[in-house]
């Protein structure tokens, strides 16, 4: 999977582009590495991965598990026949005047040296759960539960759908393959269509007497409470994957995997930046001219900070090592103390007398 091309990469459009775009971009694209026209020795592997992304991004379901998941969201629902299932190559290619002469069926182009069983064990659906922690949490960590709906496996029929003590049959319109499959001509160019046995309905078996708990579909819903370990430094957006906590597989497959996204709560004092932290204090104009020492709070409590005389309001000074973990390393950020330096706005007959000799003092002439 680490291998894989990013789809949108692959067609060369944005990842806002819309299906029209998206097709337009395909068809350039096929008609360039076709390998009916196109003689060079990458040019089948490059139209499949074409043709690959296409089927992808072209359908909402499938482009919306890619936009969250990525390829391992692909991957962990959908088999290499699902991927092409449905997409409309066939007219695409009839509008570009050729068909996939050279290489037989459809299938057999893209499915060369993999397996086209659907209805076999499959690995079940991914599943997306958004965390919010605090800035505390994301600095020194947290272990915690969270709840999660998914389906498990039918404990009373372990899985299988049928009543206990009685087993699914093979059915005899699809012969247990759970598919029907048709063939069609244009030309010298065959399609195969395969769909799935209206009779079983694709799984390639008849359950007679069904489980009570499941009504024959093998999987139960419930919700479930995992734990999560979320490690110090990390920062919104992060996503965490626990392997094997998602939905149920499908006819005995491996379950899918759970994917924690990191969300930050706005923090009443600080704001993070990458992993600084930063704060504003407030001192006073006295404090400011002839320096002082002021107390400033950190991720670990107070700290204490030196403000030199003449000291300028947005000057920033910096308490090394306080700031957030770093997540695939050592050491710490720092913070980074903006000092704001306040106006009185209220005075007093007497601060203003002070005022005003400090002002003639500096030779700085006050507003009459």
């Amino acid at each position: 999977m680490s291998n894989k091309r990013d789809y949108y990469d692959v067609l060369n459009v944005p990842k806002k582009a819309s299906k029209e775009e998206i097709k337009k971009a395909y068809r350039k694209l096929a008609l360039k590495y076709h390998p009916d026209r196109n003689k060079s020795p990458d040019a089948e592997e490059k139209f499949k991965e074409l043709s690959e992304a296409y089927a992808i991004l072209s359908d909402e379901e499938k482009r919306m598990q890619y936009d969250q998941f990525g390829h391992a969201g692909i991957s962990g629902r959908y088999t290499w026949d699902d991927i092409f299932r449905g997409v409309d190559f066939e007219n695409i290619f009839r509008e570009m005047g050729f068909g996939f002469g050279g290489f037989g069926t459809i299938f057999d182009m893209f499915f060369k040296g993999r397996s086209r069983q659907r209805y076999g064990p499959q690995k079940g659906r991914s599943l997306r759960y958004d965390l919010e922690i605090t800035l505390e949490d994301a600095a020194f960590g947290l272990n915690t539960e969270i709840d999660v709906p998914r389906s498990e496996v039918c404990d009373f029929c372990n899985g299988s759908g049928a009543k206990p003590g009685t087993s699914p049959k093979k059915c005899s319109e699809c012969n247990g393959t759970g598919e029907i499959r048709q063939t069609r001509t244009f030309g010298f160019t065959h399609f195969t269509e395969v769909k799935p046995c209206n009779r079983c309905a694709g799984k390639g078996t008849i359950i007679e007497y069904i489980c009570k708990d499941c009504k024959g579909t093998g999987t139960i819903q419930r919700t479930r409470k995992i734990r999560v370990k979320i490690p110090p430094g990390i920062d919104r957006g992060y996503n965490l994957k626990l392997s094997g906590q998602g939905e149920a597989g499908i006819r005995g497959g491996p379950p899918g995997d759970l994917y924690v996204v990191i969300h930050l709560k706005p923090h009443r004092i600080f704001k993070r930046s990458d992993d600084d932290i930063l704060y504003e204090a407030n001192i006073g104009f006295p404090q400011a001219a002839l320096g002082t020492r002021i107390n400033v709070p950190t991720l670990d409590g107070k700290a204490s900070l030196k403000i030199p005389a003449g000291t300028q309001s947005g000057t920033v000074f910096r308490l090394k090592r306080k700031g957030i973990p770093h997540l695939h390393g050592f050491g710490r950020g720092d913070e980074l103390i903006r000092v704001i330096v306040r106006t009185p706005t209220k005075l007093s007959q007497q601060e203003k007398k002070l005022f005003k000799e400090l002002a003639k003092e500096m030779d700085e002439e006050p507003l009459k």
